[in-house]
């Protein structure tokens, strides 16, 4: 996921849009009382985009901060990125730093006749534990390579090559290619997107509805084979450990759900979607510890095993190293008739 965004500061004149009006989503508990309170919401929707289930404020646009790759990378194929599954998957990734992630990045540079230094992205430790800690045995510091949206840079970059478009200022919301991305997000939302800024890894982001979001990743899931949506999801699908990592619960969540197209978002954001449809959901307060336990009382609501979920659907509260409660998501009711 994107590191804390570095976009300038707004105006002393700009007022903030309100909050979204969030509700509780999942509950702390500890020796049988409730300590702790998550907010947030959660759209649900069918294969074909209608509303399942509306928990909170499903309406109000929201960043999705690196849940948008998916949508990014439909946007690159369509303007003629060609990459098999492996380094397609690399292009939505939030990826922990492995060698096997950056060798692949590394690979996709090399289609385009590009190297490390033509990244523009933030400088950045690998996010995954135990590549941060080898990394640094090393003696490397940050640089844009290892930082986890390298892969999605390294796609931007060949799709300009491929697409005859500049790749200096790829970055540029006025870019062609960054044009081509907002064009795609509203496509496949279904409403305007709104609200540009930049994400953490320097490239442009903009907001979109819960409700949207879901819609998008849904067209993505049920895509026809072959299509720009259905490359990407097969990708997706194939290369679980390339769009995050070992020990990273998005590539345990698609391990678990056969078929499942799956993506966090800094912030507390999590996508997730089957071909019965798809859910997208922001925790309130950005706290990521509720994200995956409420994305599998989503997912139930799409027909999806909870069994198949159970090893995900709760994270142990531990006391002096045993268990005395649990973080575990409310129920999710389905919207009325």
């Amino acid at each position: 996921m994107d590191t804390p965004a570095t976009s300038p500061a707004p105006s002393p004149a700009a007022s903030p849009a309100p909050p979204p009006a969030h509700v509780p989503v999942a509950t702390l508990t500890r020796g049988g009382l409730v300590e702790s309170v998550h907010h947030g919401s959660v759209a649900v929707v069918g294969a074909d985009g209608a509303l399942l289930a509306a928990v909170g404020d499903v309406a109000s646009p929201v960043y999705p901060r690196s849940a948008l790759k998916p949508l990014q990378a439909v946007a690159m194929v369509r303007s003629g990125l060609d990459l098999p599954p492996d380094l397609l998957a690399l292009a939505c990734a939030s990826h922990s730093g492995g060698e096997e992630h950056l060798s692949r990045v590394r690979r996709v540079l090399e289609l385009g006749g590009l190297g490390p230094g033509d990244l523009r992205n933030t400088p950045d430790l690998p996010i995954g534990e135990a590549e941060r800690a080898a990394w640094t045995a090393a003696g490397r510091g940050p640089q844009p390579l290892a930082q986890n949206c390298s892969g999605k840079h390294a796609a931007m970059l060949l799709t300009c090559r491929t697409a005859g478009w500049s790749t200096a200022g790829y970055l540029d919301p006025d870019h062609p290619l960054q044009r081509r991305v907002v064009q795609t997000v509203a496509d496949l939302c279904g409403e305007p997107a709104v609200h540009p800024t930049a994400d953490g890894c320097g490239a442009p982001l903009v907001a979109v509805s819960l409700l949207g979001l879901a819609r998008a990743l849904a067209r993505i899931a049920g895509a026809a084979p072959g299509t720009p949506e259905g490359r990407v999801a097969e990708a997706m699908r194939v290369h679980p450990e390339l769009v995050a990592g070992e020990g990273r619960d998005t590539t345990a969540l698609a391990r678990a759900v056969p078929g499942l197209v799956t993506k966090d978002g800094a912030e507390a954001v999590q996508v997730a979607a089957t071909a019965a449809g798809a859910v997208a959901l922001k925790v309130g307060d950005g706290g990521g510890r509720a994200r995956v336990p409420v994305a599998c009382a989503a997912l139930e609501l799409l027909g999806v095993d909870p069994g198949a979920l159970r090893p995900l659907a709760a994270v142990p509260v531990l006391g002096g190293g045993r268990p005395v409660g649990e973080l575990r998501a409310l129920a999710l009711r389905p919207a009325p008739a």
